[in-house]
């Protein structure tokens, strides 16, 4: 007899072995045309597989998102198909799912064009038609190694001999096609659908080896439904548009060169740009009793030893060797700032210590993983630590999460997620001190009033932390923010306090960051924008264009009232018709342009065209404009 647990909490019996599509027919024969798969006690299996001892099952649809994963990689399944279809000899090595869709490697000495991938979809689409079925097969280890090898698939049979010896192996047949896989699959490749795109050809290494040969990486991207397809393609099509590598060479915003490889070179408008949004950090830091602190660049190696950083990050550590000791210029913060705190003696009147620093850091990133703004090796971190007892954690956390929305709502992100990462597989400190960290941060999270999702064995080596995920205009996820409770580098740094009992005490120590660096939020606020900032955040907030060189004393003249408002102003006064002078700087992304001529000298006017407006112009009197502009130009928040 099997019993099967069902997510109401109701339990059916069966005489036997049950598979999950029995299961499915038996609740509703809608549920049967409906299954894709089911998750037994929690694991994912194929219909067919059978069940045959009590478990929990539930039944998974197309309108689960652990539908996309199994479309996904059928979808591999089908690409790789429809490639040996067309292409005899073509070996086939690797091929997952991943975050928004697939990818396969394959082995041929023919480069794969764009002419290839329109006829491999094709192929796909035939395929999907045949409604193959899909049959999960269980292969002695042995036997799999002499089939592949049999069939040409040299780097088949290296997976399986790296496959321990007694492990189950699994075959996974479609029509006549099959492939060594763990699984699990759909029923049939017709429930896999069309929604599907392959999108390039890349090179990649067997194994990730570079020592290894250089394989054909095809890349698809697969949904469950068309509208779902067609959104992530736009979505696509506007995150090129939005690209803040093209938009900061077209503002004048930055540059990187590998003369300092990983690091920025900011130009004027983009130093402006960074300069505003570290001011408003600034401001609303101060407001939230933060006191600021600087730090040296390189720290002796003893400081990471004795902090633990030097075991856990010494592998992104730039060093130098200065008379006999070994320097690290410093990746993080934290052990500096517990050395401030270590200075003096502190009492229970002086916590919480709210300690904040924009701390240049180095990590030394592999240069193949360096991208724009996004993936740096010199950056600044908005990054505070708050010492704190154990009875202040949920007040402060309260108080940061407050802060950390605030912050966003101004800097144009109104969608936030909140994911709790427990305690990683290597990692400091005792079991104990990391029940009582993470209930501490469960308990502070809950108080906050967040709603939070479970990141497993994605805490920092020394503490649990909270992991806040923004949504930008184009509806991309980016994770920037994080708190972490920490009760492990206060003991190994010794930092203490003297209670109100008089006895000494270790703080806890709260490590947050809100922008998480700057030179990353900055990219990320260049694509939510499509460089079109607010007024306040622009680089440049108003251009005074003359319309003829009558205007041209009236046009320095508004730009040094401007100025006086304290308005970021630029002058064009060039010999160039005003319609191509506004086109050129509203494709460099500024705000307003005030157009000025004879008419608006004689009569102390402006022209104030808006960046994204459907009408075509304002006239306003000069200090009407002056006192909007200012007002519209204020920083929030402060």
């Amino acid at each position: 007899m099997v019993a099967i647990t069902l997510p109401d909490g109701s339990v059916r019996h069966y005489e036997g072995p049950v598979t999950g599509a029995s299961v499915a027919a038996d609740i509703a024969p809608s549920l049967a045309k409906a299954a894709l798969a089911v998750f037994v006690n929690g694991d994912m299996w194929d219909l067919g597989r059978t069940i045959d001892s009590d478990a929990a099952l539930s039944v998974v649809t197309v309108k689960d998102d652990a539908a996309l994963e199994l479309i996904r990689h059928d979808a591999a399944h089908v690409m790789a198909e429809a490639v040996q279809e067309l292409y005899p000899g073509t070996q086939v090595t690797i091929g997952p799912a991943i975050e928004n869709g697939f990818y396969y490697d394959f082995a041929r000495d023919t480069p794969f064009s764009t002419e290839d991938l329109e006829q491999i979809e094709a192929k796909m689409r035939e395929i999907v038609d045949r409604n193959e079925q899909i049959i999960r097969e269980e292969w002695d280890r042995d036997a799999a190694i002499a089939h592949f090898l049999e069939i040409g698939e040299k780097y088949k049979a290296e997976l399986i001999e790296a496959i321990p010896a007694g492990q189950t192996i699994t075959v996974y047949r479609q029509g006549k096609w099959k492939d060594l896989c763990r699984g699990p699959h759909l029923p049939s490749t017709g429930k896999m659908g069309k929604h599907f795109k392959l999108m390039k050809v890349a090179g990649a290494y067997w194994r990730g080896d570079s020592r290894n040969e250089m394989l054909q990486r095809i890349y698809g991207t697969a949904w469950a439904t068309e509208k779902q397809l067609k959104d992530y393609l736009h979505m696509l099509e506007e995150a090129e548009k939005r690209d803040h590598r093209k938009l900061g060479r077209e503002m004048g915003l930055f540059h990187l060169q590998d003369v300092a490889q990983g690091a920025v070179f900011w130009h004027p408008k983009g130093w402006r740009l960074y300069r505003a949004l570290q001011t408003y950090m600034r401001n609303r830091l101060d407001a939230a009793g933060y006191v600021e602190v600087n730090t040296p660049q390189m720290v002796d190696r003893v400081l990471w030893e004795h902090s633990g950083h030097w075991e856990k990050f010494r592998e992104g550590m730039f060093i130098s060797e200065a008379e006999e000791k070994t320097l690290a210029i410093k990746p993080m913060n934290c052990p500096c700032h517990v050395q401030i705190f270590n200075q003096g003696i502190k009492s229970y009147r002086d916590l919480p210590l709210r300690m904040a620093e924009f701390g240049a850091c180095h990590r030394n990133e592999p240069s193949g993983s360096l991208h724009g703004l996004m993936r740096v090796r010199a950056f600044t971190q908005d990054d505070a630590h708050i010492f704190c007892t154990e009875d202040q954690i949920i007040t402060e956390t309260k108080a940061f999460c407050d802060l950390l929305q605030s912050v966003y709502k101004d800097l144009g992100f109104t969608e936030v997620r909140v994911k709790f990462s427990d305690r990683p597989e290597k990692r400091a400190g005792t079991d104990a001190t990391w029940d009582k960290a993470e209930a501490a941060l469960k308990d502070a999270t809950d108080a906050a009033g967040l709603a939070w999702t479970l990141n497993p064995g994605e805490g920092a080596f020394y503490g649990p932390k909270l992991e806040f995920v923004l949504r930008d205009a184009i509806g991309r996820d980016w994770q920037c923010g994080t708190l972490q409770v920490d009760f492990v580098l206060p003991e190994r740094l010794d930092a203490e306090y003297v209670g109100e009992d008089g006895n000494r005490h270790r703080p806890v120590m709260l490590h947050r960051a809100i922008l998480g660096s700057f030179e990353r939020f900055i990219g990320m606020l260049i694509e939510n924008y499509a460089g079109k900032f607010p007024l306040w955040l622009a680089p440049t907030q108003v251009v005074v264009a003359t319309i003829t060189s009558d205007g041209n004393e009236y046009a320095e003249e508004v730009a040094a009232a401007m100025r006086a408002r304290g308005l970021k102003v630029e002058v064009d006064t060039r010999n160039e018709k005003i319609n191509y002078k506004v086109r050129e700087h509203s494709l460099a992304k500024v705000p307003v342009i005030a157009v000025v001529g004879k008419r608006e000298a004689e009569e102390k006017t402006v022209a104030l065209r808006r960046l994204g407006s459907e009408k075509a112009q304002e006239i306003l009197a000069l200090g009407t404009a002056l006192d909007t502009l200012q007002a519209e130009a204020a920083m929030p928040g402060c």
